[in-house]
């Protein structure tokens, strides 16, 4: 079975999700042919009563000792995790040298692993020289403690600048980012609900930059929390203009056309571009990722991908 462009993102594991949830959410995934597991050591601090994350490693590490030997590869994060109960975001420990380790050390123990398979710098911190950083990350791949490294929420010109200095220092650069993005994009200059970071959209300059410079490009909130497909789940202001308007009305034409749901052709527009991105999954329910993994499969035609970037 081919491997689907999707990531099983695992904010709520531990938190709204239980073990049994979770470990259902998991198994499912990894029969579908799923390999990359995508958390953070900070989710949730938001939802547990302690004001600290790390639930959802807990959760990841304890079903990978339920299977031994399972075809996975795990994503986690570092810098936002609070140092003192609900310190967030005051007392978040940042990319320092030394927090980058530390957190490191604990992810790797939650998880029950020797080594993370792509460690990301998740916020971007103003109080640490983002050349600093990227050579901070790159010391962890020479050190055999993450297989590779990538970069959350910054702007291209620091992911560059991080990158430049890692290759200066014989150590691996960042290799990809991650991002928030859809098919349908905000009005300029209108804050995005829900969006805590200055820099975390995709741009044109993004998909540029990544494709000359041979890095991928994770994206976050793909389904926009799936407004595209429930009632109950209205868009934010943000994104209620008259250039989604026209693409809606396109989104929905293709959908009817490949007999998909809208959401489901958000996420094949994604995953098959000519740039293609890697959606990351925040479902609860088994049946909202079977749905999504039949989206990464759908191709659609030159013509309808066409039409789709034309929209607007």
């Amino acid at each position: 079975m081919n491997e689907p462009r999707l990531v099983l993102g695992a904010m709520y594991f531990g938190t709204r999700l239980d073990d049994r949830a979770s470990f259902a959410l998991l198994d499912r995934f990894v029969a579908a042919g799923g390999r990359w597991i995508d958390t953070a050591n900070c989710y949730s601090f938001w939802e547990d009563p302690s004001g600290l994350g790390g639930q959802s490693e807990e959760v990841i590490g304890r079903w990978l000792r339920a299977n031994p030997g399972v075809d996975v590869r795990l994503s986690t994060k570092v810098g936002v995790q609070p140092t003192v109960p609900h310190g967030h975001p005051e007392h978040d420990e940042g990319l320092s040298r030394q927090a980058v380790r530390a957190g490191l050390a604990l992810s790797l123990e939650r998880l029950g692993v020797e080594r993370i398979d792509r460690y990301w710098a998740h916020p971007e911190d103003l109080r640490e020289p983002i050349d600093q950083v990227g050579v901070t990350f790159g010391e962890l791949v020479r050190d055999g403690l993450a297989g590779e490294v990538a970069i959350c929420n910054n702007p291209t010109w620091a992911v560059e600048r991080a990158r430049a200095a890692a290759q200066a220092a014989g150590l691996a650069p960042f290799a990809g980012l991650q991002l928030r993005h859809s098919y349908l994009q905000p009005k300029p200059g209108v804050v995005v609900e829900g969006q805590d970071w200055r820099f975390g959209m995709v741009t044109p300059e993004t998909v540029d930059y990544v494709a000359r410079n041979d890095l991928d490009l994770w994206v976050y909130t793909a389904l926009l929390l799936g407004a595209y497909d429930r009632d109950d789940r209205p868009f934010t202001p943000a994104y209620q203009h008259e250039g989604n308007a026209a693409r809606l009305q396109v989104l929905g034409e293709v959908a009817a056309e490949v007999g998909a749901s809208k959401g489901q052709v958000v996420l094949a527009w994604l995953a098959g571009g000519e740039v293609p991105m890697l959606p990351i999954l925040g479902g609860s329910k088994p049946e909202q990722l079977d749905s999504a993994l039949a989206g990464v499969r759908l191709e659609l035609t030159a013509d309808q991908r066409a039409r789709l970037d034309a929209a607007g």
